[in-house]
């Protein structure tokens, strides 16, 4: 009967919704909704140069509902603490275990919790930085020096990690880059275009390998 489950939550992630996308709402206090027009935006320029059709209707979800799988990608960010209970670690596990994929994106503050947490998701996996050379860097944007950097906190290098179930990317992790604040409204931050071209590219790879893969 699990496999059988397993089997047809897979099919759900990777046939029925195939063009939507969520953003994930935890526990914990965190400010699961900051940067609201990031997604938005990121959506719209992904649609105009990367030949997808995803929907303009984006859903807020929950790790402990079963209607994160109907989503090949969901969203995190904020700047708070995030807090998993054994509900939301079984449902997220078996989500990204059968073709699901989330972004995380580190809008300061956010990761000590984001670690601890996904530590609880996936016991014995831990994030590794990845390579220039992978394929998430080589969409239809192409960034040979990995994750471009688009807001400054603690004057770090911006680093790309990810977790890798089975040899499958299942997170991606944006720390020190803070790409989610480049995908919003101009008026928000006051980035440059130039900026904000950056890291709506490299949100669009995000998704167009999340739904390859």
């Amino acid at each position: 009967m699990k496999l059988i489950l397993f089997l047809f939550t897979n099919f759900i992630i990777s046939v029925v919704s195939a063009q939507q996308v969520g953003i994930l709402k935890y526990n914990g206090g965190g400010d699961w909704y900051a940067n609201p027009t990031a997604v938005p935006n990121l959506i719209t320029f992904t649609n105009n140069y990367c030949k997808t059709s995803i929907s303009s209707n984006i859903a807020t979800v929950t790790t402990n509902n079963n209607d994160i799988f109907n989503f090949p990608i969901v969203f995190l960010t904020g700047h708070g603490n995030i807090f998993f209970n054994n509900e939301d670690i079984e449902n997220l596990r078996n989500y990204l275990i059968s073709g699901g994929f989330l972004h995380i994106s580190d809008n300061y503050g956010l990761d000590k919790y984001v670690r601890r947490e996904i530590k609880k998701v996936f016991p014995k996996l831990d994030f590794k930085e990845i390579p220039k050379n992978h394929p998430i860097y080589h969409q239809t944007f192409s960034f040979p020096n990995g994750l471009p950097k688009i807001h400054e906190h603690d004057k770090k290098p911006p680093q790309g990690f990810g977790l890798f179930y089975k040899g499958r990317l299942v997170i991606f992790y944006d720390y020190e880059s803070d790409l989610s604040d480049g995908w919003e409204d101009k008026a928000v931050h006051n980035n440059s275009d130039k900026i904000r071209n950056k890291a709506l590219k490299m949100g669009a790879n995000i998704i167009e390998y999340a739904f390859k893969n």
